[in-house]
């Protein structure tokens, strides 16, 4: 009898996303365990507790899933779980918490590729405002903007101190280079998007975080991506299903949450498959995602991948 299919969920929260294990069924996983409330200090055990229970043929069937709210703690999660194993007891490990990681590297993906036409270096050299800057999403497509050579802005509704502890916290953890910047008032804002080249909108669902007013500044806009997909826009402007649409009253273009969305979902399936079919152990995090964002969006316009 062949050895099922097994992947281990574990989340620092109170429950698993109903999202993450209906994508790892459909991945090919015969069996999903859940594992609620799992903190730093619990991780080790339930990782040797994984390797030491197949053998190492057998483990090529079996994944671990970290999940959870936070992108600061899922990356730790994630190391110490990798620091838990040793050859030749492996198992492929995957972080996506919330999402946040397939959803951030969907949406740098999305902005590169609408850049393209008109900036073949595409993020390189540019300054990118990150409205809801200190959430998940937030956080995490600042690091991976940066990282493509941006100069990263992460905005938040705090004042500076608040905001500037979040870019350092953020780009000391995944040694990046991170400037925050207070968006407490209309004034604020509107300056914040005059010296933006690509806005990122990751602010809560249902809330226009960016009005029409704080646009007018936005001489220098070149891509805005909205993740937002309840009324009013997250960006005024910007629709759900927007794909490279042209912004009126500015010369930039508009990517909506479902043009992003569809990225995302490709790229989450496309490395659960991975960990399912991978001939020997993978670890993925948010730049595997990013990479394989990029991967789907070239196929789909039939060129190479950056």
């Amino acid at each position: 009898m062949e050895r099922p299919y097994i992947l281990h969920m574990v989340t620092p929260g109170r429950q698993l996303s109903p999202f993450d294990v209906n994508m790892a069924a459909d991945a090919g996983y015969q069996v999903i365990a859940p594992y609620c409330e799992v903190g730093p200090d619990a991780i080790a055990g339930l990782v040797q507790d994984t390797i030491f229970s197949r053998s190492p043929k057998g483990l090529l069937r079996t994944g671990i899933f970290i999940g959870g709210r936070d992108a600061l703690v899922a990356a730790d999660l994630l190391e110490r779980a990798k620091s838990a194993m040793f050859k030749p007891f492996l198992v492929s490990l995957m972080a996506d918490p919330s999402g946040a990681y397939t959803t951030a590297a969907a949406m740098v993906a999305c902005v590169e590729a609408a850049l393209r036409p008109g900036h073949s270096q595409g993020l390189k050299g540019l300054r990118v405002l990150v409205v809801g800057g200190s959430g998940p999403v937030g956080r995490v497509a600042g690091v991976i903007a940066a990282q493509a050579g941006a100069e990263v802005y992460l905005g938040s509704r705090g004042d500076a101190a608040a905001a500037d502890k979040v870019a350092r916290e953020t780009g000391q953890r995944f040694a990046v280079g991170l400037h925050g910047t207070s968006l407490a008032d209309a004034q604020a804002l509107q300056a914040a998007i005059a010296q933006a080249d690509v806005l990122l909108g990751c602010a809560a669902a249902g809330v226009q975080a960016v009005p029409a007013q704080a646009l007018t500044s936005a001489a220098r806009l070149k891509v805005a991506a909205d993740l937002n997909a309840v009324p009013p826009e997250g960006i005024a402007g910007v629709g759900a299903t927007d794909d490279a649409k042209p912004l009126a009253g500015t010369g930039a273009v508009g990517i909506g949450a479902l043009a992003v969305g569809n990225v995302k979902y490709q790229t989450q399936q496309r490395l659960l498959q991975q960990m399912h079919e991978a001939p020997s152990a993978v670890v993925l995090s948010f730049p595997d995602a990013f990479a394989t964002a990029r991967a789907f969006l070239a196929e789909k316009a039939g060129k190479p991948a950056a």
